[in-house]
């Protein structure tokens, strides 16, 4: 099986202690990633620290250089950074191939942002105490920041922390998650190849025990992590004084209107609940539609659900395949039949084999069962109908969680109340809560998180501002 090497202060090292990588599809195990102690953890933070004042000074062409050279070389290795993610996260291939695409964006945005970072002139004579002074308000670099990736989006979401890290000129130390860190440690690859300093991104998977140290530690300036609720509020708890970014769960609400164009609306509503089997944060979990276009909505859903291509995620063709592992299968499998036995409707799907889970689509349901309450995480998606649109927006509303949420409409009054009245991130038009470009402000309320990502927003929050008054 290959090796991936730990990457720390500019180095590759082999730690002499392995998390084994297995594809959830066939079971296979097919690779090994070196896992870090206490002296790599000790000597990435001490590294990243040492490095606070050259990577704040690092000119904007050196950033941006760096950073368009990694883009490019992602597209340049497309169809093989593709082939890691589908082996070890399970993906299928056309939606590894999408998460590369996007992954070098993040970076080729990033370097856009390294030359607009931003500053401020400030007149100060608004006053009399003002007279004959100026200010300029300049933004620094907080220092060193700790990163914390999930495992479904290995690659994009670790571009999400390491691109915004650079263009603002803070050390990283990214922490991949175990079950899927070979694509960032082949992103560590590409960032070595480029004249950023030896030691401001260290790419390191932990243990749990001493992955938490990033959240204690005080020598780091910002946490920022992707990952479950109880996971990431846990964090902020324990962080201290640092700053914190959370991006966090949701179970994505999306309306269905009667002035909808309805073969659009199932069209994305489709990949919006089975994309990646709907382990996406933003995954369509709640589809409440009009209830004079409820029937045929449901009809044409299912159908289309059942033309979705199983399989190997190797297969081109195929858009589902195995869940990460067989556990999460199981836990959305007895999710199911929980809410089964309580009265709600299977209309397709719901059987397991190992830790592939069929595409269910469910309805009859209640707000408190868990396929409704909670973040499935999983392939599945509950179909209700309801009465008149502020009743749908209250239904969307229901419940701890607000990331994004989606409404098909054509009618303008119904976008605009939409966009006031939804307790969510973002609110998504005539498409599903699903959508997301890497440029866009990301994030949720309630639950669902703390901060926003989107490359200039977590720029901005991995700086500080700093004021200068001087006689002019």
């Amino acid at each position: 099986m290959e090796k991936y090497p730990v990457y720390i202060a500019g180095e590759f090292r082999d730690t002499g202690e392995y998390l084994e990588i297995r594809n959830a599809f066939s079971g296979e195990a097919f690779a090994l990633a070196s896992l870090g102690g206490e002296r790599e953890y000790e000597e990435a933070v001490v590294w990243g620290k040492g490095l606070e004042r050259q990577a704040r000074d690092l000119p904007s062409y050196v950033k941006y250089e760096a950073m368009m050279q990694i883009a490019v070389q992602l597209q340049s290795e497309r169809k093989d950074f593709a082939t890691v993610l589908a082996m070890e996260a399970c993906k299928p291939l056309k939606l590894a191939l999408g998460e590369v695409d996007r992954a070098s964006a993040c970076f080729r945005i990033a370097a856009e942002e390294s030359k607009r970072l931003p500053a401020e002139y400030l007149r100060i004579d608004w006053t009399p105490a003002g007279k004959d002074k100026e200010g300029l308000v300049k933004y620094f670099p907080l220092g060193l920041v700790a990163g914390i990736s999930p495992f479904n989006f290995p690659l994009n979401l670790a571009c999400h922390k390491i691109a915004p890290a650079i263009a603002a000129g803070c050390p990283i130390i990214l922490k991949p998650s175990g079950s899927t860190p070979l694509s960032t440690l082949k992103l560590a690859r590409l960032i070595d190849q480029t004249a950023l300093p030896k030691g401001m991104v260290s790419v390191i998977p932990f243990n749990r025990v001493i992955g938490n140290r990033l959240v204690s530690d005080d020598r780091i300036r910002l946490l920022t992590f992707t990952g479950s609720p109880p996971v990431g509020w846990k964090m902020k708890r324990e962080s201290g004084r640092k700053r914190v970014v959370l991006e966090l769960g949701g179970n994505a609400g999306l309306i269905v209107t009667a002035t909808a164009d309805l073969s659009l609306a199932v069209s994305k509503a489709v990949g919006g609940a089975f994309a990646y089997a709907g382990q996406v944060c933003i995954h369509t979990q709640r589809i409440f539609i009009q209830e004079s276009i409820f029937e045929r909505f449901t009809q044409m859903f299912v159908e289309k659900t059942k033309e979705l291509k199983q399989g190997d995620p190797m297969d081109p063709v195929t858009d589902i395949s195995a869940m990460i592992n067989e556990e999460n299968a199981l836990r959305v499998e007895a999710w199911i039949r929980e809410a089964v036995a309580d009265g709600a409707q299977v209309l397709t799907g719901g059987g397991r084999n190992g830790a592939f889970m069929e595409p269910t689509v469910i309805t009859q349901t209640r707000p408190e069962m868990k396929v409704c309450k909670l973040e499935v995480f999983g392939p599945v998606v509950v179909l209700e109908p309801y009465h008149d649109f502020t009743e749908a927006l209250d239904m969307v509303n229901e419940g701890s969680y607000g990331l994004q949420a989606g409404v098909f409409t054509n009618d303008i009054s119904e976008m605009n109340l939409a966009f006031k009245e939804l307790e969510v991130g973002g609110v998504m038009i005539n498409e599903v809560p699903t959508f997301r470009v890497d440029h866009m402000p990301y994030g949720g309320v309630k639950h669902s998180g703390f901060g926003r990502e989107g490359i200039k927003y977590s720029i901005l929050d991995m700086m500080e501002p700093r004021l200068l008054v001087k006689n002019c």
